[in-house]
């Protein structure tokens, strides 16, 4: 049986979701109490289909906690004001110089680093980047890193709550403490950026709901773009040390922005997500009755052959690239932008850098299922 949690799993999924997929495509997981997918064509029909598979469990009779609702526990139709709202936002903001900024971030890092010994990639370089990346984005004051990893770490372990029950609460108590922190920055906070674009555009005329999606889809988004980007970066890293080859080829310009993408199809952050069937119905041949999850695995999907020829290969010029790494539809990371942005930065440091990285000892899996990171990454560059 797929345990997410097996050492030999955390360290390499890709052989056991592989072998999943050839013999039992969906199969029920008894610990997670779901349908399972593996195939990208079963995971793409049951994100595409809001209406038969609910994100908002309230249209399944669920009780669901005022702060957690958000453009991601939204369906359509009641999600589309609140996406709009930050999809705008996102557009309207200077992006390249949100890049430029955390590229000079960057290089001063690895300046300092350079010389200094082993250090490891997600205290040093993963955790603050990708805090720079998101405050600069939103247009918030940068809060404590130390503080803020403590709180982002306790709610991403919470979305394992399904296996261990008992990260349920400290999940509970970090979302009310970020969510003071949200609130100071919609009391407070001048800046230009994402979050004031927001503020000055919601439509007064939608009333305490919106208003209370707004606020909650702010720490969604800060969070979510956080602890997706430190993933992500840490993944990236390590597939770089594997294949120092891609690092070289994506000095082309042309190579950049779509190897960035098969760096999170390879190996992503996010390794899946769950809905609810609304009625009874059928899932690759599989019956699925009204109320029950289905859990959609993007890592198993991301390399699913039907969809993208040698996957476990790193093609970086893959076409019709259209992976999961980040969800899909209305319901992918609203944190996609920046997260790109943060990992064509750190791709770019690496090649401007003359001192090259290595691995200074075996990195260490953070134990979650929900999101694939590194809780230790050692490396180190050349003298």
């Amino acid at each position: 049986m797929y345990n997410p949690l097996d050492p030999a799993t955390l360290e390499n999924p890709y052989p056991v979701l592989a072998a999943l997929r050839e013999a039992t495509p969906v199969f029920w997981h008894e610990g997670m109490r779901s349908w399972t997918l593996t195939r990208y064509t079963d995971c793409v029909a049951v994100l595409r289909d809001h209406q038969r598979f609910a994100r908002d469990r309230r249209r399944t009779g669920a009780v669901v906690p005022e702060p957690s609702l958000s453009v991601q526990s939204l369906d359509p139709p009641d999600q589309a004001p609140v996406r709009s709202l930050f999809m705008n936002a996102l557009r309207a903001q200077d992006l390249e110089a949100i890049e430029d900024r955390g590229r000079r971030l960057l290089a001063a890092r690895f300046e300092e680093l350079t010389g200094q010994g082993p250090f490891d990639v997600m205290v040093e370089i993963a955790a603050p980047l990708a805090l720079a990346v998101i405050s600069d984005l939103l247009g918030v004051e940068q809060p404590d890193l130390h503080s803020f990893a403590e709180i982002s770490d306790r709610i991403m372990r919470s979305m394992d709550a399904g296996l261990d029950p008992a990260l349920a609460e400290p999940g509970r108590i970090a979302r009310q403490q970020l969510t003071a922190l949200v609130e100071s920055w919609f009391t407070v906070s001048s800046r230009p950026g994402l979050l004031a674009h927001v503020r000055q555009h919601a439509d007064p005329a939608g009333g305490a709901n919106l208003d209370l999606f707004v606020r909650n889809t702010a720490r969604v988004m800060f969070q979510g773009g956080y602890s997706t980007m430190v993933a992500a970066l840490g993944n990236a890293v390590h597939t770089l040390l594997r294949y120092p080859d891609a690092l070289e080829r994506m000095a082309d310009p042309n190579l950049l922005r779509g190897g960035v993408d098969e760096l999170v199809r390879f190996d992503g952050p996010v390794q899946g997500t769950s809905r609810i069937a609304t009625e009874d119905c059928e899932v690759g041949g599989t019956a699925v009755r009204a109320g029950e999850t289905v859990l959609a695995l993007f890592a198993a999907a991301n390399h699913d052959p039907e969809q993208f020829p040698r996957p476990a290969q790193l093609v970086l010029d893959r076409a019709s690239n259209r992976h999961l790494g980040f969800g899909w539809g209305t319901h992918s990371c609203i944190g996609t932008v920046p997260a790109q942005a943060a990992l064509r930065v750190l791709v770019q440091a690496l090649l401007d850098r003359p001192a090259r990285l290595h691995a200074a000892g075996a990195p260490v899996r953070r134990r979650t299922a929900t999101m694939r990171v590194f809780d230790r990454f050692p490396v180190v560059f050349d003298a």
